[in-house]
C-alpha cells in the first residue's frame, strides 16, 4: 500500500508538472487560447534598452511573424539574405539550436511593412507548423526533423494578392486550417497534422469586388464546450464553417454596406474568438461588430450583440478579458468597450506610431507595440490607467508572446527577452 501510495504520489507530481508545462507554452500565434490572454504572473512592466533584458538575440532579417514557445524552444520564421528560414532559438539565453530553409524569399511589401517572413508559426506540442508567403508549408518535429513540405501555391493556385500573403493558420486537433483569398480564389482548407494532405477544401462565395478580394486576416476557431467552428474573415464577410467538410454554418454580413460600398476595404485584422463573443473588426477606421454564436435546434446559429460605427483596429486583433474589450487603433490609440454591450467606455491616445501588434494581456495588464520599439502599459478595466511606457532599440511589427514570467518581443534587428 504504501509502495502503492508513493508511486500514485510521483505520478500525480509528474503530471502536474507536465500540466504547468503545457500551460507554459505559446503554441499559437495569441496564445494558448489563440485570444492574446496569458496566465503568466509576476510579468515585467517596466524596461529599456539595458534594463530588465533577460538577453537579446540576432536575427538574420526581417519578418512580422509571431514567435511561438515550446517547452524551452522558441520558434519563428525569419528572412536569411535570399531566403526564409524556420529558427528554433533556447528559451534559456536565446542561442540557435537549429534551422530549417523554408524555400525562397519574397519582395518587401510597402518597402518596409513585411516580408515571407509574416505568417507566424504553430505547434501541436509534437511538431512546428511554419508557412510562408510564397507559399512553402512545411511541418518539423521539436528537433528540427522534416516531416512533411510542399507548396500552396503548386497545389491551389499562383497567390494573387496586392501586398503578400500573410495569413496564419490555426491548429484544431488533428487538422490545420486556414483561409487563402485573392483575386486566385476564396479557398479554406483543412490538412492533417500528420501528412500535410488535404482533409476538405472549400469554396466562400462572396459577392465582393476589388481589392476587397484580398484577406490579410486569419482564421480562428471559435468554441465552447464540445461545440467548435472556424471562423474566417475577408471579401465583406465574416464566416463560421463547420470543422467536419467546411461547409458554411452562418455568415455576418453589411460589414461593407452595398449602399456606400468601399471597393478597397479589404480586411488585415482578425476576430478574436472567445466562447461567449466574436469581435469582428473591419478596416480603415469603420465599424466593429460583436456577435454571440450558439446552437439553436441542433445547429449553429449566432446573435448580433452590437455593432460599433467606428473605431475598428486596422491591423491589431481586438483583445477580449473580462467583459471588456480592448481595440488597438493603428495610429496609436485603445478604446475600451462593453463586451455585452459595445458600449464605449473611453478612447485614449496612446503614442503617435503605426500600430501592426496585437494587444496581449498578462494578470491586469496591457501590452500596446508601436512599430517603433514603444510599448506602452495600461491597466485593464473601465478607465484609462497607464502604467509605463517602454522603449526598444528596434522595429517591431510581431504581437508579444507572454508566458514564464518574461515577455518576448520579436523585433527586425533582435528577439528580445525581458525579465529574469
Amino acid at each position: 500500500m504504501r509502495l502503492e501510495s508513493r508511486f500514485a504520489s510521483l505520478f500525480l507530481m509528474a503530471f502536474l508538472g507536465s500540466t504547468q508545462a503545457q500551460a507554459a507554452d505559446w503554441l499559437q500565434w495569441r496564445g494558448p487560447a489563440n485570444d492574446g490572454n496569458s496566465s503568466a504572473t509576476g510579468v515585467p512592466t517596466k524596461w529599456s534598452a539595458d534594463e530588465n533584458i533577460a538577453w537579446k538575440a540576432k536575427l538574420p532579417g526581417m519578418g512580422g511573424s509571431t514567435p511561438i514557445l515550446v517547452g524551452d524552444q522558441i520558434f519563428l520564421t525569419s528572412a536569411a539574405k535570399d531566403r526564409l528560414v524556420l529558427l528554433a532559438l533556447s528559451a534559456k539565453d536565446g542561442k540557435e539550436l537549429w534551422r530549417a530553409d523554408l524555400g525562397k524569399g519574397t519582395p518587401l511589401a510597402r518597402s518596409d511593412e513585411g516580408n515571407g517572413a509574416a505568417s507566424s508559426p504553430s505547434s501541436d506540442g509534437r511538431q512546428v507548423f511554419a508557412m510562408t508567403g510564397s507559399g512553402d508549408f512545411a511541418a518539423f518535429s521539436l528537433s528540427g526533423k522534416e516531416v512533411w513540405r510542399f507548396n500552396l501555391q503548386e497545389r491551389y493556385g499562383k497567390f494573387k494578392i496586392q501586398f503578400g500573403t500573410t495569413t496564419t493558420p490555426v491548429l484544431e486537433g488533428d487538422r490545420i486550417y486556414l483561409q487563402l483569398l485573392d483575386d486566385q480564389g476564396q479557398r479554406v482548407i483543412a490538412l492533417d497534422t500528420a501528412t500535410g494532405k488535404e482533409v476538405w477544401k472549400a469554396q466562400r462565395p462572396s459577392d465582393g469586388s476589388d481589392e476587397n478580394l484580398h484577406s490579410y486576416a486569419s482564421a480562428f476557431i471559435w468554441s465552447k464546450d464540445s461545440d467548435k467552428l472556424l471562423i474566417t474573415h475577408g471579401n465583406d464577410y465574416t464566416v463560421a464553417h463547420n470543422l467536419l467538410d467546411g461547409s458554411e454554418a452562418w455568415r455576418v454580413g453589411g460589414l461593407n454596406p452595398r449602399d456606400k460600398y468601399n471597393r478597397y476595404l479589404r480586411f488585415v485584422a482578425s476576430p478574436v474568438a472567445t466562447s461567449e463573443i466574436v469581435v469582428i473588426p473591419t478596416a480603415k477606421k469603420g465599424q466593429v461588430v460583436g456577435v454571440k454564436p450558439f446552437l439553436k435546434d441542433g445547429k449553429p446559429a449566432f446573435q448580433e450583440l452590437w455593432r460599433m460605427a467606428k473605431n475598428t483596429p486596422d491591423v491589431s486583433c481586438p483583445l477580449v478579458h473580462e467583459g471588456l474589450v480592448y481595440l488597438c487603433g493603428e495610429q496609436g490609440s485603445i478604446t475600451v468597450l462593453e463586451s455585452g454591450t459595445g458600449k464605449e467606455l473611453y478612447s485614449q491616445r496612446i503614442h503617435a506610431a503605426r500600430y501592426r501588434a496585437s494587444p496581449v494581456r498578462a494578470e491586469d495588464t496591457v501590452y500596446l507595440t508601436g512599430r517603433d520599439g514603444v510599448v506602452t502599459v495600461v491597466k485593464t478595466g473601465r478607465e484609462y490607467a497607464k502604467i509605463a511606457e517602454n522603449k526598444l532599440p528596434d522595429q517591431i511589427a510581431a504581437s508579444p508572446v507572454v508566458t514564464n514570467g518574461r515577455l518576448y518581443f520579436r523585433g527586425y534587428d533582435y528577439l528580445w527577452a525581458i525579465g529574469k
